[in-house]
């Protein structure tokens, strides 16, 4: 199961990534095309769409790299058991918020899909097929927020949490590489 998980928030990734160099792709063809009288219809209809689901599919990826952005200034002084049960309400909140926002975008597709509803711009395109990046990577985040909850509650530390620095070359490491 565990290797099922890893690879389904490796593939939203890797599903992000390809949308981003859509957006790039798309965005090149109307910026270079405008002088030469080139014109994509609905290219900016397009472009949001690859936009919204770069955004909602990279977010699994994202959480379980410990790449989110986390305030931890109560969290990070806590120690031993008292973080623990910091860190396990924390999940239980976000996972929360993330459930509620889950089931509401699926129920929106649904019905998109349902209804046959389309969108209303030059292209005619069924509404639920932008919509699955949206509901899809909702669904594959709280996931992945179940999937940290049950790490968690077994009393190991949490996988996003990155190591804390030892030295002074890793404190600006870690600083260059969150670009602080």
């Amino acid at each position: 199961m565990r290797v099922f998980l890893d690879r389904l928030y490796l593939f939203a990734g890797y599903l992000a990534g390809v949308f981003l160099v859509a957006i790039f792709v798309l965005m090149m063809l109307l910026s270079a095309g405008r002088p030469v009288g080139f014109n994509i219809p609905a290219g900016d209809d397009l472009v949001s769409w690859c936009m919204v689901a770069t955004s909602f599919l990279g977010l699994a990826h994202t959480f379980r790299h410990g790449e989110m952005i986390r305030v931890g200034l109560l969290i990070d002084r806590l120690e031993g058991k008292t973080r623990h049960y910091f860190e396990v309400a924390s999940l239980l909140i976000g996972g929360f918020f993330v459930g509620f926002f889950a089931y509401y975008a699926v129920q929106m597709t649904y019905y998109s899909w349902k209804f046959n509803d389309i969108a209303q711009g030059v292209l005619p395109v069924p509404l639920w097929i932008p919509q699955l990046g949206y509901s899809g990577g909702l669904v594959i985040l709280l996931i992945a927020f179940i999937d940290e909850f049950i790490h968690v509650i077994r009393g190991n530390t949490p996988r996003y949490e990155k190591p804390k620095p030892q030295t002074a070359e890793e404190v600006v490491e870690q600083a260059i590489q969150s670009a602080v």
